[in-house]
């Protein structure tokens, strides 16, 4: 197995201004939920799947005890204003190195497929339990801000102070060299649960750049079971005050879900 393996399961795509959007596991899981209920919604076709000695070396088990090894995958599907592809999957790279080239490797598909606009979706960590309904975004291209500005996208100066990781950030990095205008919007989350409530807001948000109108119902209800867990969080916060970070047992909640 090479490090990368592409499959490219339809050879023949045609696209109208096509546009990326990238959804993978992040804090809070927030652009996985969006940009899977994007896929969900819009009907998406699976079109790629994407291997890599990179990810975890790990098998997922189906409701049929039959299992299949990591990948993430590109989808895409169309809306009046322009075709996406949309990249999801099970994981991210698990070396710095993996991170560069399979970063490069989304962009070679991009610039393949015709992409002149790329979206990384992501959540930022806040350390709060409680909801803010806030997207920040960052941009390769300070021409981008008045757009994203316009669809409701707070942009703050030298935020996020650590900069972004992973595939959110380093795709707007790379794709710069590229000439391909990229953003990433970012959900505020707690950074310590699976976030369907920030991934409301973010999809919203997506909803105003595209013009679409999307089903919110399968969100609203996991957000409804998240705030019943966020409820008893914050009543262990009270009474072990002082404790920065919560947790249960031995998991850690920012990977719960």
């Amino acid at each position: 197995m090479q490090e990368i393996n592409i499959v490219r399961l339809k050879t023949d795509v045609q696209l109208r201004d096509p546009v990326l959007i990238v959804g993978l596991p992040g804090v809070g899981h927030v652009g996985k939920l969006v940009a899977e209920h994007l896929v969900e919604e819009l009907k998406a076709e699976k079109i790629i799947e994407i291997y890599s000695k990179h990810f975890p070396p790990q098998v997922l088990v189906d409701e049929n005890s039959e299992v299949r090894l990591v990948n993430n995958e590109v989808y895409t599907c169309s809306t009046e204003k322009s075709d996406m592809l949309i990249l999801v999957g099970d994981h991210q790279s698990s070396t710095g190195e993996g991170h560069y080239q399979l970063c490069e490797a989304y962009i070679d598909i991009a610039e393949e497929l015709g992409v002149k606009r790329i979206y990384t979706l992501g959540g930022f960590p806040t350390g709060q339990l409680t909801h803010t309904d806030e997207v920040l975004g960052a941009v390769n291209n300070s021409e981008m801000l008045e757009e994203l500005k316009e669809a409701g996208i707070e942009f703050k100066p030298n935020e996020p102070g650590g900069g972004i990781v992973g595939a959110s950030g380093l795709l707007l990095g790379m794709s710069k060299f590229k000439n391909i205008d990229s953003a990433c919007l970012m959900g505020l989350t707690s950074g310590y649960l699976v976030d369907p409530k920030s991934a409301q807001s973010l999809l919203r948000v997506m909803c105003k750049i595209f013009d679409i109108e999307i089903d919110v119902g399968p969100l609203e209800e996991r957000a409804k079971e998240m705030e019943k867990i966020v409820a008893r969080l914050k009543e262990v916060e009270q009474q072990q005050q002082g404790i920065p970070e919560v947790s249960i047992g031995d998991d850690d909640l920012r990977y719960i879900g």
